[in-house]
């Protein structure tokens, strides 16, 4: 497993001190969890592909109202 050497400010290590001591970790499984979260692909691959893929009728925007014939209001 490889090492990585950061530079942090010390009330930013103090944070991540009591963070880690609170979930009974140690600083660089707590940092690791975080890193490992923040960088994982959230979408599945070829997720986005599937937008516009369904062709169903049952799938199309329903008819919008006609706003024209909405009733006159006051300016605020």
């Amino acid at each position: 497993m490889g090492q990585i050497t950061i530079y942090m400010d010390e009330e930013t290590i103090k944070k991540i001190e009591r963070a880690a001591t609170k979930e009974h970790d140690s600083i660089s499984k707590w940092i690791k969890k975080r890193l490992v979260k923040f960088l994982k692909n959230e979408w599945p691959e070829g997720y986005f592909d599937l937008f516009g893929s369904i062709k169903d009728d049952a799938f199309k925007r329903p008819s919008q109202p006609d706003w024209g014939r909405d009733r006159k209001r006051p300016s605020l």
